[in-house]
């Protein structure tokens, strides 16, 4: 069932699921400080109260983790002057193109199949651990990023949920960011307002029908579950967090200690 968490973030017209990380406590006392991270959906469809908004957030960088096919789907994102734009894709670019077809044309029978029976969640649990193990790589360049001088930042995949939702995880993970605090963040992006509006190309009845819409989400809550699969990925792979950032990461305590300069108060 999906957990509904309050949200105090202004709501902006064409952009989903934004908000300020800032404010998260970390198990040494300090906090995340305001305006230096961000998190959103796709900035594709921002109007120009949204883009101006954005502009005087006084970002360096805005990390897309979408793949190609995300990107043709929705567009790219609104360019922000003087803001860097890096593309960084957390999921293979043919991964899941036919699965996401079938989504947006509500074909009951497959969807059935597919996700009936906690098979979606488990496609979820599964995605969410592969990311952890297969993304070592990106998840270093993003953190060696910040650390070097991409703060303010703004980290963002289509919905902000998963890749981003995970992105942003780690990063609070190795600036010391307590684990429950981490989870009430991730489990904002429940909230009605923020949730990634699918682009329905069958727009029969049956495409919007309660049995599809309760097939379809696992896919789209942010469910303590998956966040719980990757934090035990790390902790079965490595052994723990801070040999996930040393060894999977390759993050020295030098770039560990800049981080948190940059992102703590």
């Amino acid at each position: 069932m999906t957990q509904q968490v309050p949200s105090t973030e202004p709501e902006l017209a064409g952009v989903r699921n934004f908000r300020d990380v800032g404010g998260l406590p970390t198990v040494d006392g300090r906090r995340i400080r305001h305006g230096r991270l961000f998190r959103s959906g796709h900035l594709a469809h921002a109007t120009r109260e949204d883009a101006a908004f954005l502009a005087s957030l006084g970002l360096h960088t805005i990390f897309d983790f979408r793949n190609a096919a995300d990107r043709k789907l929705d567009g790219l994102d609104v360019e922000l002057p003087g803001v860097r734009n890096v593309n960084l894709p957390l999921s293979d670019p043919a991964h899941g193109v036919e699965f996401w077809k079938m989504v947006r044309e509500g074909d009951l029978g497959r969807l059935r199949s597919l996700l009936a029976d906690g098979k979606g969640a488990d496609r979820m649990i599964n995605s969410y651990r592969s990311i952890i193990t297969d993304r070592t790589a990106e998840h270093s360049q993003v953190l060696r990023a910040l650390a070097e001088d991409s703060v303010p930042a703004l980290m963002h995949c289509a919905a902000g949920k998963d890749r981003a939702g995970l992105s942003v995880a780690v990063t609070l993970l190795a600036v010391g960011v307590e684990r429950d605090a981490i989870v009430t963040d991730y489990l904002q992006s429940n909230a009605t307002h923020r949730r990634y509006k699918v682009r329905r190309s069958n727009t029969s009845p049956d495409a919007y029908s309660p049995e599809v819409m309760e097939l379809l989400s696992p896919l789209f809550d942010a469910r303590a579950e998956y966040l719980a699969a990757a934090f035990d990925t790390i902790e079965g792979t490595w052994g723990g967090v801070d040999t996930y950032l040393r060894e999977g990461l390759k993050l020295t305590p030098e770039v560990r200690e800049q981080l948190r300069a940059r992102l703590l108060d």
